[in-house]
């Protein structure tokens, strides 16, 4: 994991989906998310992603449970949360604050039902709050040993790198890995924050590689079809604008004849587009059925020829400019 000593399978477990579908449709329960979790741990998979925001708590609860049921032991595998989103009523319930933080970290180890986590991430970036009170509180859970490494997720270049100055003139435990959106239509993080990763050493967990499922190639344009992340619950808005255009579908159609060429799902081809960065250490990946963690493993096994890696770059290089192909 970037240049720590923290060794992680090449990828990782999004436990977002599983939750209380009170709150989101297409959320799964504690018991369909059974199969899915254990056939990832079957693949060799150990490491796994949440946050506290998640179903309100549920989700830690769920993936507390989850782990302890398929793991003997806690020092199998690597669990990583966040905190940051609104978890109680009052204003300092939310936010990366010293208050929230320690207030959040001991809440998330009650749910997970661990004695520590390995990855403790702000979920987002705090402007109400210094960066040193940031920075101080997460090394104060390093060095109480209910946190292993820290890092932080949805950050912009220049955040992560004034953090690491800062960090090293305060001598404490800096972001050992950043959690960004990247996928083949949404590119522009290698502009700034992946060369920073890189010079730095900071170890690159992207979400989204498939792009909520658009990458798979099973959606046609035309009106979004109902039972998926694009028309469920309060998410289906920014996946709509994040990804339903339609050159975003032409891009899509100009990907599906480069995969069957290899002899590779859409989806295979996606992930291992990402896994071809050098910059990236674990794409997190999330499952609605045991058979959807096929794609993402085939893809650690089968990696692309650098001129694979250069034809896709090109098809999608509008992407690094953030404009959603528009």
């Amino acid at each position: 994991m970037g240049s720590s000593g923290l060794k992680v399978s090449p990828v990782c477990l999004g436990m977002m989906s599983y939750g209380d579908k009170g709150r989101r449709a297409w959320f799964l329960s504690e018991e369909e998310a059974v199969p899915i979790v254990r056939r990832a741990v079957e693949l060799g998979v150990n490491f796994f992603d949440t946050a506290n925001m998640y179903s309100n708590g549920l989700t830690e609860e769920i993936t507390g449970r989850l782990l302890s049921r398929l793991f003997t032991r806690r020092d199998d595998y690597v669990l990583a949360t966040k905190c940051f989103a609104p978890t109680g009523n009052r204003p300092w319930h939310a936010g990366t604050s010293r208050s929230n933080i320690m207030r959040a970290v001991e809440a998330s180890l009650r749910r997970l039902q661990t004695d520590f986590i390995d990855l403790y991430q702000i979920h987002f970036w705090d402007p109400s709050t210094p960066t040193d009170e940031t920075l101080t509180a997460m090394d104060d859970l390093v060095r109480q040993g209910k946190v292993r490494y820290v890092g932080c997720s949805n950050t912009l270049a220049y955040q992560l790198a004034r953090s690491i100055g800062r960090s090293e003139v305060l001598q404490v435990a800096r972001y050992d890995s950043v959690q960004p959106r990247y996928n083949l239509l949404f590119r522009e993080n290698e502009r700034e924050l992946f060369p920073l990763c890189e010079e730095e050493g900071v170890a690159v967990i992207p979400y989204n590689p498939l792009a909520g499922g658009f990458l798979s190639g099973k959606y046609t344009n035309g009106e979004p079809p109902a039972g998926t992340r694009f028309t469920l619950g309060t998410v289906a808005g920014r996946y709509q604008e994040r990804y339903w255009h339609e050159r975003m579908f032409e891009t899509v159609e100009a990907i599906r004849p480069i995969a069957a060429e290899v002899d590779m799902t859409m989806a295979q081809l996606a992930v291992a587009w990402v896994l071809a960065k050098p910059v990236i250490t674990s794409p997190i990946v999330g499952a609605s059925r045991p058979e959807q963690l096929a794609d993402p493993v085939a893809a650690v096994a089968t990696p692309l020829e650098p001129e694979l890696v250069a034809r896709l770059d090109e098809l999608t290089y509008e992407y690094r400019f953030g404009d959603n192909g528009r």
